[in-house]
Formats: structure tokens, C-alpha cells, sequence
């Protein structure tokens, strides 16, 4: 800077005097929702911080644990999970687990996270008894089912067999009615055929051995019908 006394010896010849310039302020700190950069073949690319640095209002590193698993597009994940466990369980868990089994633990952490915030006093147990509920209920329901379609089977088996003894018994009639009728006709072409009185006497004989055959209790006998009767004036 100029001395204030160069300034005033100075003669005043209408020009503007030229200060120097301030030097320019020291950068300040990254503070900690900043976006990282990360410099990658000269190019500099700007990272936004994972939605967990900036809910917890910290520097989001390079090798931030938590941000492959919370991602800036999803706070919701993180707050529900942070609201449960806590950010410093979390990252304990995830410290401890393989890279592999890392993406399953942050699911069944989120999952029973939105559990416990549906069902504070149960949380997954509570869901896991509802489905065990269910599942006996359709067990149940199956057992009935079944128990009716064996009943069902049983009937229609039985409807059968009993279709296919009457068949059985209607085909053994036709066929006894198919054989009488052919001896019949046999016996009439005998009789009516010429044959003489042998044969006329055989087909007589044959029709009274039919009707000795027939049961003749149920009528009355003529000869018996007085024996059976008395006067009343007697």
C-alpha cells in the first residue's frame, strides 16, 4: 500500500491515483453438505453427499460405508432405518458383514425398520403371526375341501357300481327273456308243425309242469270252500 504521506505530496494532476488490489480471501473449509469432487483423468466430477451424510449433517468421505446403500435419490430409506436402529448401530452392522451380505442386511434392516414404525409394540413379529394365521386358515380350509372331494369321489363311485349292476341285471333279463322266448317259439313250431300227438302230448305236459310249478296257495279251492264255511243255523 501506498504511505498516506506520498499520497498527500503527490502532485494532483486530474488522473486517478491506482490502488493495488486486496489480496483475495483464504479459501474456507468444505463444509459438510457440500458435494464431493473426485478427480478422475484431469476431469473433475462432482458427487452429491449420500442421504445419510446429509441427514446426519457430515462430510460425506470417499469411502463413506453408508453411501452405496443410501443413495441422495432416497432419504426415506435412511431416515426410517436411522429412526429405529440409529445411524452408529447401522454403520457398526455394516463395518462388520462382507461387502456381499451388506445389500441384505440394509433390506431386513429398511424392511423391519417399516415394520416397527407400522407395529411399535410387535413390529415383524407381529406380521410374521398374521401370515402364520393365514396360512393355518388355508390349511384348514384345504383339510375341508379334500374331505369333501373324498366324499364326493366316494358317492360317485357308488352311483356307479350301482348303474353298472342294474345294467348287468337288466342285460341277464333281456337274455332270459330272449331264451323264453325262443323255446317258446320252438315249442309252438312243434306243436303246430305236424308232428303228431308225441309231440302234442310233450308240449301239454310241459305246460303243466309250468302251472304244477305255480304257487296256487293264495286262491280258494272249490271242493274246500263248503268244508271251510259252515251254516250259520246249524
Amino acid at each position: 500500500m501506498m504511505n498516506l504521506k506520498n499520497i498527500q505530496s503527490a502532485p494532483i494532476t486530474g488522473q486517478a491515483v491506482q490502488f493495488p488490489l486486496p489480496p483475495p480471501p483464504p479459501p474456507h473449509p468444505q463444509s459438510p453438505t457440500s458435494p464431493r469432487s473426485t478427480a478422475s483423468s484431469g476431469l473433475v466430477t462432482v458427487v452429491s453427499p449420500c442421504a445419510a451424510c446429509k441427514i446426519l449433517r457430515r462430510r460425506c468421505v470417499e469411502k463413506c460405508v453408508l453411501a452405496p446403500y443410501f443413495p441422495p435419490t432416497d432419504p426415506c430409506k435412511f431416515t426410517k432405518a436411522h429412526r429405529v436402529f440409529g445411524a452408529a448401530n447401522i454403520i457398526k452392522l455394516l463395518q462388520e458383514l462382507p461387502e456381499l451380505k451388506r445389500v441384505d442386511a440394509v433390506n431386513s434392516l429398511v424392511y423391519e425398520a417399516n415394520a416397527r414404525l407400522r407395529d411399535p409394540v410387535y413390529g415383524c413379529a407381529g406380521a410374521i403371526c398374521r401370515l402364520q394365521d393365514q396360512i393355518s386358515e388355508l390349511k384348514a380350509e384345504l383339510a375341508r375341501t379334500q374331505a369333501e372331494l373324498a366324499r364326493t369321489q366316494a358317492e360317485l363311485a357308488r352311483t356307479q357300481a350301482e348303474a353298472a349292476n342294474l345294467q348287468c341285471e337288466n342285460s341277464n333279463s333281456i337274455a332270459l327273456i330272449y331264451m323264453e322266448m325262443e323255446k317258446f317259439n320252438q315249442a309252438t313250431a312243434v306243436a303246430g308243425g305236424g308232428g303228431g300227438n308225441c309231440n302234442s302230448a310233450v308240449f301239454q305236459q310241459q305246460q303243466q309242469q309250468q302251472y304244477a310249478m305255480m304257487d296256487t296257495s293264495c286262491f280258494l279251492d272249490e271242493s274246500n270252500l263248503s268244508s271251510g264255511w259252515e251254516p250259520l243255523w246249524a
